[in-house]
């Protein structure tokens, strides 16, 4: 029977973390169906949703993150997933928007956007943040961009409209696009 696993690592940022961890999936059997990979800092960090199936499929990847975390020094947290009902990822009439976000950087803004967002239904499929300095003053510039599931119900004018007034709040530049 085919299960679901999900995969965090993280660790000092080197070439060949990639090819360790998908190395690892792949040589216990497992199939990768999506992932999530990027340098946070120093560190680089991965999430996968993998799958595989065997009465030892489990017990051999379990063995083999330890191996992994003695002797490539990455921090590993291994999740067996629920039975999905249907396709990975299927989801009610939602409609996709992406939201951008730029201004100062301080502390919140992600904290604010992401409460008035979840206060109204709203799923974050896909979240990117960078605090770079500006060019003029080197004052931290703050960005965010999310892609979001936007129940179809909810209309984009509306949902622009409270964006917009948290954005004053915030003194950040919003912007909606629907996808």
């Amino acid at each position: 029977m085919k299960r679901y696993f999900a995969l965090s690592a993280i660790g000092k940022d080197r070439p060949g973390i990639v090819a360790d961890v998908s190395g690892l999936i792949y040589e216990c059997g497992g199939n990768l169906e999506d992932s999530r990979m990027t340098r946070l800092g120093e560190q680089f960090a991965l999430l996968i949703l993998f799958s595989g199936s065997g009465e030892e499929f489990q017990y051999r990847l379990s063995t083999g993150c330890k191996r992994l975390e003695w002797e490539k020094r990455l921090s590993i947290f291994l999740t067996p997933l629920e039975a999905f009902e249907g396709k990975p990822g299927e989801k009610g009439r939602i409609d996709l928007y992406e939201l951008s976000t730029s201004g100062m950087d301080r502390m919140g803004i992600v904290y604010r956007v992401s409460r008035l967002l979840a206060d109204h239904g709203i799923n974050i499929a896909d979240l990117e943040t960078k605090a770079t300095p500006s060019p003029e003053s080197g004052t931290p510039i703050f960005t965010m961009n999310i892609r979001l599931e936007v129940p179809a119900e909810l209309s984009g004018k509306d949902l622009l409209e409270k964006l917009n007034r948290l954005g004053e709040e915030l003194a950040i530049d919003i912007s909606l696009k629907k996808l």
